[in-house]
């Protein structure tokens, strides 16, 4: 155990007490899992942890109980290895000896002659997963957080026997499910209900007396009054669905992700080999990741996520933050809609929408209501908190809502504190709406802009306030992407940006300060990314070539079918606004245009359209799928250099948080920094590295 102890883990200890339970003739054995800290320190296992938990199992049986149960701390069971200690390993052996001291010490619950519970009463991830899974009977909370085996989205598999037991406890399909398709849908997680409909738990309780209830069912197991059957596996569409599980995997990552094909591997062998060989395997695929430049990435990017998101670089004193009861919002189209939805669900304050007319207005409420009808009916709303939004969110036509002579109305925008416009990306009209609203709102009030690429500053140099001018750009969908970029325009003072960061919180978005540049962060780099891209198919690369440039890469997207869902149009637009500013690195493509004007769609069934592809008037110096993909690498270093040089961020890091919270660009690429810096792009290109050695790859 010496070789393996992890200087910076915090212990998690297994505390074990004995509980009486109601007729049981002996106590029962409770380990409650618990590193001393309250909810936002979840439990993890470390080897200290795990040794608690073996000893803890030793003592337990030792007593010889009615059963044994393991439960965790208020609100969290276990979210898995300390994976902090990763880095730390020195050699394969050790990251072996993990591997198998983890199978080893949960093994005793699988094979106990005892029966062993899991009383899942909170967040359970990963390591705590497996370790559920290896008891022979789970209760879940109703209340619990979410569950997940998100390792693959970290570079990972799970190596503490989930690959094994999943499979076999809730059948092939939704296993692949829960190990590959969802950690590679940005670590999508399960809700309690879903995880007991698959299988998971063989019970869900209410959280209000979760452990006295889990204790009651578990006395009716062990006294036979409870019987707990589980459907049979069917094992004839095993290999049929990994087939299709990696053809997918094919399509989509293109091997990018050395992990998920390793578990792949590893449900394929849960059919038939025998738990010692299952998991032996495990530990074998797990030093091999351990020691991967995408683990290394993957750690990185999981950082940026959970610690760089939550402490934003250059956010003011959260003191200077001005409070903000009553919302507007200048717009009442789909963007509008959505942020109305967003701000009443999260601040739960009055928002009004306004648009130029009643029936814009309408349409922008009306939607806000279809969305609140929607998750009542699918059960992810109560119709208290329902009919609360409903009265939240009202709208009026612009001259009636931005009337001087009506505060206290609940349409008015007199009294608002906090103004978002998401109107028509043309900076006139948006000057124009500033200068409206200025001569109504009270001076302390925020004016947020949700631009995608005009200059925040220019839109606030009229107004005689322009310190309370502030951007605020959200990603669509709204309610799916956490990215918010807060741009701080010239004279953008601290109160208003205090102001924006503390309301980011509370619409639970991870926000980067973002300096005042032509298209911030994440739309700068994707069309300098896709401006590249197109500039081959100009010069004559055909539409199929240039698409499938990207693929070793792994990325969430072709580059067309983003171009897609971006909209050539808006993509012509905003390209538009970067050449006037750097003409030398932004093309205008008069193909884009030619495509956004005929309407027509440029991937159908992820095949390219052949009626757009007849649009096109191309030169003759074609490039192969290699010097595509190294254009636009290319590009992106010498964007992303320029960017950090202007001080467009503060760091390379929030480069990599905005693509990966904006753009959805993968952990194993640590975002894009980590990736040019291993390939060696960023050197080439700019003459030296984005990021330390070892900072998010291998040291030396």
């Amino acid at each position: 155990m010496s070789a393996l102890a992890a200087p910076n883990e915090v212990v998690t200890r297994a505390l074990l007490r004995q509980v009486n339970v109601p007729g049981l003739d002996r106590p029962a054995a409770l380990i409650t899992l618990d590193n001393g800290f309250d909810h936002t320190k979840p439990n993890t296992f470390g080897p200290a942890g795990l040794t608690s938990l073996d000893e803890a199992i030793s003592a337990a049986l030792a007593a010889d109980p009615a059963f044994i149960a393991v439960t965790g701390k208020p609100y969290i069971f276990c979210v898995g290895a300390d994976i902090t200690g990763l880095p730390l390993l020195a050699d394969r052996a050790q990251a072996l000896e993990i591997g198998r001291l983890g199978h080893r010490v949960f093994a005793r619950l699988k094979d106990s002659a005892v029966p062993t519970f899991a009383f899942v009463n909170g967040a359970a991830m990963g390591g705590g997963l497996e370790l559920a899974l290896h008891c022979h009977y789970r209760t879940l909370s109703a209340g619990a957080a979410a569950l997940a085996l998100p390792e693959v989205s970290l570079g990972l598999i799970p190596g503490w026997g989930g690959t094994q037991l999943l499979p076999n406890l809730i059948g092939i399909p939704a296993a692949t499910q829960v190990i590959i398709q969802n950690p590679l849908m940005q670590n999508k997680m399960l809700k309690p209900k879903q995880a007991a409909e698959l299988g998971i738990a063989d019970v869900l309780l209410e959280p209000a007396d979760f452990l006295e209830r889990s204790l009651e069912w578990a006395a009716g197991v062990v006294r036979g009054e409870v019987t707990v059957t589980r459907p049979e596996v069917d094992k004839d569409m095993w290999a049929g669905v990994l087939y299709f599980a990696r053809q997918t995997l094919d399509q989509r990552l293109h091997g990018a992700v050395p992990a998920a094909y390793q578990a792949l591997d590893l449900l394929e062998t849960a059919k038939d080999a025998d738990f010692a060989a299952g998991t032996a395997a495990e530990d074998e695929a797990l030093a091999d990741l351990v020691f991967s430049e995408e683990l290394r990435s993957g750690l990185y990017a999981f950082d940026l996520v959970q610690r760089r998101a939550k402490r934003p670089a250059g956010a003011p004193d959260k003191s200077l933050a001005r409070p903000v009861t009553k919302v507007g919002i200048v717009g009442a189209g789909l963007m509008a809609s959505q942020l109305a939805l967003l701000f009443a669900r999260r601040l739960q304050v009055p928002v009004v929408l306004t648009d130029l007319d009643q029936a814009r207005v309408d349409k922008g409420v009306g939607y806000v209501h279809t969305q609140i009808e929607k998750a009542v009916s699918k059960g992810r709303m109560d119709k208290g908190t329902a009919a609360k939004l409903y009265g939240l969110v009202s709208g009026a036509p612009t001259a009636e809502a931005f009337a001087a002579s009506t505060p206290g109305q609940l349409t008015s925008f007199a009294d608002c504190d906090f103004v978002i416009e998401a109107v028509f990306e043309d900076l006139t009209v948006k000057k124009q709406v500033w200068a409206e609203l200025e001569k109504i709102v009270k001076p302390e009030a925020v004016l947020a802009t949700n631009t995608s690429s005009l200059s925040v500053t220019a839109m606030a140099e009229e107004l005689a306030h322009p310190e309370r001018v502030v951007g605020f750009h959200f990603f669509n969908p709204v309610a799916v992407l956490p990215l918010l970029e807060i741009v701080r325009g010239e004279r953008t003072d601290d109160a208003t940006l205090a102001t924006a960061f503390a309301v980011g919180k509370q619409l639970k978005k991870s926000c980067v300060l973002v300096k005042d540049a032509p298209a911030f962060v994440v739309n700068r780099l994707l069309t300098r990314f896709l401006g590249t891209v197109f500039a081959a198919v100009d010069a004559g690369t055909p539409l199929e070539v240039a698409n499938r440039a990207l693929d070793p890469l792994g990325l969430p997207m072709r580059p067309l079918a983003l171009l897609q869902l971006v909209g050539p149009a808006v993509a012509y637009h905003v390209g538009g606004t970067l050449h006037a500013t750097f003409p030398d690195r932004f093309g205008v493509s008069e193909n884009l245009k030619r495509i956004a004007d005929s309407g027509q769609p440029i991937v159908v069934d992820d095949e390219i359209n052949a009626e757009v592809a007849k649009l096109l008037v191309v030169g003759d110096q074609p490039l192969t799928e290699e010097q595509v993909r190294a254009n636009a690498l290319d590009a992106l270093a010498q964007e992303i250099r320029l960017m950090l040089d202007e001080g467009v961020v503060a760091e390379a890091q929030d480069i990599d948080l905005c693509l990966i919270l904006g753009a959805g660009w993968p952990f194993h690429l640590g975002g894009v920094t980590p990736y040019l810096d291993r390939t060696g792009t960023s050197e080439r290109v700019t003459g030296r590295r984005f990021l330390p050695r070892g900072a998010a790859s291998l040291a030396g």
